[in-house]
C-alpha cells in the first residue's frame, strides 16, 4: 500500500512539473493593469496575475517624452482584452518575457509600427527571424514617416535614458 502511494505522488508530481513548465510557455487571460509601454499584467483563469514584460521592444520610460502616450497606446490595445502570450523566457526582474496576440495582431508588433516603441535589437537572438525581421523594418517605416516618438526631433533611447539616469545618480 505505502510504494502505491509514493508511485501516486511520483507521478502527480511530475505532472505538475510538466504543467507548470508548459504553463511558462503559452499564458492565456485578461490584461488587467498596463504599467508603462512594454509591462502589462495577465489575470488568467485560476486568477493568478503574471507580469509581462513584451519581448523585443523597448518603450519611453514613463518620464521620458511619449512614456505615457506609448502606455495609453497599449493599454487601448490590451488592457481588458483576452490575450495570448508566448513567453519563452523570464527576465531578471522575474517578469515573463512575451510576445502578445490579441485578436490576431501581435501587440508588441502594434506598439513599433505606432512609434510608440523602439526594437530592442539588444534582444533580437531571442526573436525567430520573421519577427526580428518584422520589427526591424516596422521601426524603419515608423521613423520614415515619424510616427509617435519619430516625430521628436531626437528621440532618446530608453536604455540611453536608464543609463544617463544611472549615471547622474551616482
Amino acid at each position: 500500500m505505502k510504494r502505491l502511494f509514493w508511485l501516486a505522488a511520483a507521478i502527480l508530481f511530475v505532472a505538475g512539473v510538466q504543467t507548470s513548465s508548459a504553463d511558462t510557455d503559452e499564458l492565456t487571460g485578461r490584461i488587467v493593469s498596463i504599467a508603462d509601454g512594454d509591462t502589462v499584467t495577465l489575470l488568467d483563469a485560476n486568477l493568478r496575475q503574471h507580469k509581462i514584460r513584451l519581448a523585443g521592444i523597448d518603450a519611453p520610460e514613463k518620464r521620458q517624452p511619449f512614456g505615457n502616450r506609448s502606455r495609453l497606446h497599449l493599454g487601448a490595445l490590451v488592457f481588458g482584452r483576452q490575450v495570448t502570450a508566448d513567453c519563452p523566457k523570464t527576465d531578471r526582474y522575474k517578469r515573463a518575457v512575451c510576445r502578445l496576440e490579441v485578436g490576431g495582431v501581435d501587440a508588441n508588433l502594434a506598439q513599433i509600427e505606432a512609434g510608440m516603441a523602439w526594437h530592442y535589437k539588444t534582444y533580437t537572438r531571442d526573436q525567430s527571424p520573421a519577427d526580428r525581421w518584422r520589427y526591424a523594418k516596422a521601426e524603419d517605416r515608423a521613423r520614415e514617416t515619424r510616427q509617435g516618438l519619430w516625430a521628436n526631433r531626437a528621440p532618446v533611447a530608453p536604455w540611453d535614458f536608464r543609463k544617463a539616469r544611472k549615471t547622474t545618480a551616482r
